[in-house]
């Protein structure tokens, strides 16, 4: 253990072991849990002198024994033997039987070093030889149950540590403690863990959006709030969309986690510190910046004098976590936040959000009764969706964000003359919004499918939210759910192809295009009737989905226009593969539309520029269960309808 602190410094610990880089996906294919994660939090804290200003803690394995104070002997002896040369043939199918799980020859040894490094900071802060630490580990752990592993989660790294600490070494005087989960997902694994125990506040705030976000389901909604001695003691604060950040997320500590945890008095804090809530991550869609973590770490200081202990859960953004963590530890060692400022005003969402939590916890926490004050609530800004589409991968969406992220935080927070939106500024763009989208839901139009939306369970990711087998994202849905109201199918003359080499939601592969000019070919489209304010947030979600949409993308005099011009781009989101709204005609007097790529486009398509690939298995089967279901084709028909597409030369 090394020490290089300076004398106003506080005495925080850092641990990092290179060896936790050996767990990585079976043929070292790309995925967002990844070794590099915890590498560029560890240069950035070496390259800026921060490193040197901590002591250096030594990564231990956690022993068994107090694993199993969370995890059961099945979970243990899974983990334990799951790198063991005698498993080498069955490895990839022993994960497959778990939700969002790799495994590798380097797996063990990496789970074991995080959950003992976890152990390790959280012991000697709490016996007084630090005042706090952060935990660089990987794989995460706030998602593991206590019988499984899932969502890229092997041991739940914190549950250990706090039952560790509760259980093993009550000499240590932590009899109480509070856990804060600001991971973009919910905490289940952790949830779960200390449902009924009164020693633990457990807080996540984390997207939720009727329960269709990862990890999905009813766990990380509000009412969830503890079970027998341990009622109250589970807060959930469930986003309902994306593009949270800073003044969201402050709202919320003002007005629930603060004065519960004040009247709790935790002896000791862990941060489940998941950093995919920032700026520009390609899986979290919100935008909490360095600064916005800075502030609330800030406030967790006022509790237990100090005492907190940081470790890494999720953050797949590498510029962003290696920002947003050199910030959390430039707060450990000086107890105040990072230069900076933010005076944007939560969403209205946000607000009914906290208003509702207040409610459901009042009756454990009668600091909680009071209603917000009008003034309060009424500081709020518009609202727009974010989620997953066919459009996302490395050159556009949200990695176009990520390749300037210093210039998007400073969008971010500031100038703030820029950011700030008074009371009467968001009322008129909420008013604004609402009037445009209650005249576009009047309008009919058929949306034409061609690729995975020909699946109706796929089109109503779109509108109600939710994944379908095989999504590796979650979509949030369209302001308006009402489903379809009348789906028919038809043929038009015009050629399908799938090009590109991945996206975010399907992986490696091609995705479905239409040639935006008429041919002598056949392709099969599935219509749905929907409105023409769902056809805008399903333009936007598969576009552009950081786009500010607070007017509508394809209006009323688009859509007249169309009729004679054929096809519209949409520069508001021609970053995205799917900007160029294309006219097919009408049917019973309501116009059909679809969205694909430009001519140009089509022209690098042939070029070679831009790739023709074959789709990802996944994508491929739901197209074929669309068609299929429809009744258009047989399978075997459908499958050799898809390798047509993606054989034959445009």
């Amino acid at each position: 253990m090394g020490s290089n602190t300076d004398s106003c410094d506080r005495r925080v610990g850092l641990i990092y072991d290179d060896r936790m880089c050996k767990h990585t996906t079976p043929d070292d294919e790309d995925h967002p849990e990844k070794p590099d994660r915890i590498r560029v939090i560890w240069n950035r804290l070496q390259s800026s002198g921060i490193a040197k200003r901590c002591v250096i803690l030594d990564a231990k394995e956690a022993e068994d024994k107090h694993i199993a104070l969370v995890h059961t002997k099945f979970h243990i002896d899974l983990i334990k033997s799951i790198s063991s040369a005698k498993l080498d043939s069955r490895r990839n199918s022993i994960a497959a039987q778990f939700n969002s799980i790799y495994f590798n020859q380097g797996s063990s040894e990496s789970a074991y070093l995080a959950a003992g490094s976890v152990i390790e900071a959280a012991e000697k802060v709490a016996n007084g030889e630090l005042d706090s630490a952060f935990a660089i580990v990987r794989p995460p752990g706030h998602h593991a149950e206590k019988n499984e592993p899932m969502g890229f989660c092997l041991y739940n790294n914190v549950a250990i540590a706090t039952s560790y600490l509760l259980n093993e070494r009550k000499d240590l005087g932590i009899n109480k403690v509070l856990i804060v989960d600001w991971d973009v997902h919910h905490g289940n694994g952790t949830q779960s863990t200390f449902w009924k125990d009164p020693r633990v506040l457990f807080f996540s705030v984390h997207r939720y959006e009727s329960g269709s976000f990862y990890p999905a389901g009813g766990d990380g909604s509000h009412l969830m709030t503890g079970e027998g001695l341990g009622a109250g003691y589970n807060i959930n604060v469930p986003w309902e969309n994306g593009r949270c950040g800073d003044a969201d997320y402050l709202a919320v500590w003002d007005h629930i986690l603060t004065p519960v945890a004040k009247k709790f008095c935790p002896d000791m804090v862990f941060v489940s510190a998941g950093f995919d809530a920032a700026v520009g991550d390609p899986l979290g869609g919100c935008r909490v910046s360095p600064y916005g973590y800075s502030v609330m770490l800030s406030k967790l200081m006022e509790f237990a004098g100090g005492k907190i202990v940081l470790a890494l859960e999720g953050g797949y953004n590498l510029d962003s976590i290696a920002k947003s963590a050199q910030a959390c530890v430039e707060v450990l060692l000086q107890q105040k936040p990072i230069p900076g400022s933010s005076e944007a005003y939560p969403f209205e969402s946000t607000w009914k959000v906290i208003q509702n939590v207040r409610e459901e916890l009042s009756a454990f926490w009668p600091t909680l009764s009071e209603k917000l004050a009008d003034k309060v609530t009424s500081e709020r800004a518009p609202y727009v969706h974010i989620i997953s589409s066919d459009s996302e991968d490395e050159d556009s969406g949200t990695h176009t964000v990520a390749e300037d992220l210093d210039k998007v935080i400073d969008n971010v927070i500031v100038p703030l003359s820029s950011l700030k939106v008074n009371e009467d500024a968001a009322d008129q763009a909420i008013a604004v919004s609402s009037t445009w989208r209650s005249e576009l839901q009047k309008i009919g139009i058929w949306y034409a499918t061609f690729g995975s939306n020909m699946y109706f369970p796929r089109l109503r990711c779109y509108i109600e939210g939710g994944k379908v087998e095989g999504m590796q994202n979650q979509c949030a849905g369209a302001m308006d759910k009402s489903l379809p109201k009348e789906i028919i199918w038809k043929t038009i003359p015009h050629r399908l192809f799938f090009g590109r080499d991945h996206t975010v939601t399907w992986g490696h592969g091609g995705v479905a295009f239409l040639h935006p000019e008429s041919t002598q070919d056949k392709a099969y489209t599935c219509l749905y009737r929907i409105t023409l304010d769902q056809f805008n947030d399903i333009l936007l979600q598969e576009n552009d989905p950081n786009y500010d949409m607070r007017a509508p993308l394809f209006d009323l005099i688009a859509l007249h226009s169309i009729e004679n011009e054929k096809t519209i781009s949409v520069e508001a989101v021609k970053r995205g593969w799917y900007h160029n709204v294309l006219y097919l005609g009408k049917e019973g007097g309501i116009p059909i539309l679809t969205m694909t790529c430009t001519s140009s486009d089509v022209d690098s398509f042939k070029s070679g520029k831009f790739p023709i690939r074959a789709p990802p298995k996944a994508y491929a089967d739901v197209l074929i269960k669309g068609l299929v279901e429809g009744k258009q084709l047989s399978e075997e028909q459908a499958s050799a309808y898809i390798q047509d597409a993606y054989t034959r030369p445009l």
